[in-house]
């Protein structure tokens, strides 16, 4: 179950392609080997209005939060962590050159009891 949701300002629309910058991240969660493919979901949210620090236009950002099943130990964790950051962190070189870019993951454990799911996608990818 691990669901990558990204929300990002509006002004990124034409400084990021978030189409790749979601494959970018699929790719790095299954390299960490930690998760199967048929649970991987990566998404990108745009958001319309939103105040970011001193609030001049060109500040911008990209928030990421990764929810996951239980089962991992903490350093898989911070492990998977560091590869997801590192990666969009090189992705996204340019808009830390300037002064007005800010980036953040999160990861939360999702509590399984209060968790519900049926996922037609696994089967076919397991019988592969």
């Amino acid at each position: 179950m691990p669901h990558m949701a990204i929300e990002y300002s509006a002004n990124l629309d034409a400084k990021v392609d978030m189409t790749e910058l979601c494959a970018l991240v699929a790719r790095t969660i299954l390299e960490t080997g930690l998760f199967e493919p048929g649970a991987v979901r990566v998404r990108a949210f745009r958001a319309e209005a939103y105040a970011i620090a001193d609030r001049l236009p060109e500040n911008g950002f990209i928030d990421m939060n990764f929810r996951i099943g239980k089962g991992r130990r903490a350093e898989e964790k911070k492990r998977a962590g560091e590869a997801i950051f590192a990666a969009v962190t090189d992705h996204l070189g340019s808009l830390f050159a300037t002064p007005h870019f800010a980036l953040s993951l999160e990861i939360r454990e999702i509590d399984a009891e209060l968790s519900w799911k049926k996922n037609a996608i696994h089967p076919r990818l397991r019988s592969k």
